[in-house]
């Protein structure tokens, strides 16, 4: 059986195209409907749920539930749609899927009721855990963890610099005298240096010196603002660098890493949610005598 989701997104994009097509093919000659029912319009339902009923195929029911939630699966380009485009496309690809639905259940095989149950598990895993992580996150969580990572923090000391980074000490000791003798550093950076940086001038921006490698972050600390030094060699080559400036710098504001705080909560509600849960879990592996290689074999789930 296909990935359900890349099936089930390629059916939502052609059926929301023919959705589309049917609208605006309609619209000439549905004008008179239209005037008769714009009375009967402009009184919208107030009784709408989940469970609605927009349509049925064959006797089984199109929810409104089920079309908010192809709508809110849809890529971003179609959720902007004009609302009348969207409602129809929506309808006109849940009426194909469930008219195929009803189809393949006549003649469907193990391959695809193992497909279903590996998806069903899939989703509902994933949205138990969403549901953990969501629950985690409150403001009182974010102002816990900034205060552990943040509140007790010093200022720390930032370096600017931009550095000429060459294969060999040779090339590296040239430039270094070249600048010693009132060369223009950016100028040889822009000539001579082989990364990305050169373009700029050789310049790396502000950083602190644990985002360096240790070579060149011990000759950077030493460092008088002005001074050019080199050749320093480290993984990447022989440089030569020249400071640019320094400057303290306090601790960051709530709101300017409140995203990564809720990314570290959530991560590690997560992980504790599935410890709990496996470790909670009565779990038998009956895995002797299996072979590893038998996920290759494709003869075990047989035939489409």
């Amino acid at each position: 059986m296909p990935n359900l989701t890349k099936l089930f997104a390629s059916v939502a994009i052609c059926a929301m195209t023919a959705g589309i097509a049917q609208a605006d093919d309609a619209k000439a000659p549905a004008a008179a409907a239209d005037a008769a029912k714009s009375e009967a319009a402009a009184k919208p339902r107030t009784d709408l749920s989940a469970d609605t009923v927009v349509a049925t195929v064959n006797g089984q029911d199109i929810t409104l539930g089920m079309m908010q939630t192809v709508r809110d699966g849809l890529p971003a380009q179609y959720q902007q749609l004009p609302d009348d485009k969207l409602f129809q496309g929506v309808l006109e690809q849940l009426i194909q899927q469930t008219a195929l639905a009803q189809l393949e259940e006549k003649r469907i095989t193990q391959r695809d009721k193992i497909a279903l149950e590996v998806q069903k598990r899939a989703y509902l895993s994933g949205a138990m855990l969403n549901y953990t992580a969501d629950k985690a996150v409150t403001d009182d969580a974010v102002q816990k963890a900034y205060d552990a990572k943040y509140a007790k923090a010093k200022p720390t000391k930032e370096y600017h610099a931009a550095h000429i980074i060459v294969k060999t000490k040779e090339e590296a000791e040239k430039i270094k005298k070249e600048i010693d003798n009132g060369g223009d550093f950016a100028e040889l950076a822009k000539k001579n240096s082989t990364d990305g940086a050169a373009a700029n001038g050789g310049d790396l921006g502000w950083f602190k010196l644990d985002a360096m490698v240790k070579p060149f972050a011990d000759e950077v600390a030493g460092m008088k603002d002005g001074e050019v030094a080199g050749p320093i060699q480290t993984q990447y080559g022989w440089h030569v660098v020249k400071l640019l400036g320094t400057k303290m710098v306090d601790a960051p504001k709530l709101a300017d890493v409140r995203k990564k705080l809720v990314g570290d909560i959530r991560q590690e509600a997560v992980q504790k949610r599935v410890k709990a849960v496996v470790g909670e879990a009565k779990i038998d592996k009956m895995t002797n005598g299996i072979d590893p290689s038998v996920l290759k074999d494709q003869s075990i789930l047989g035939s489409n």
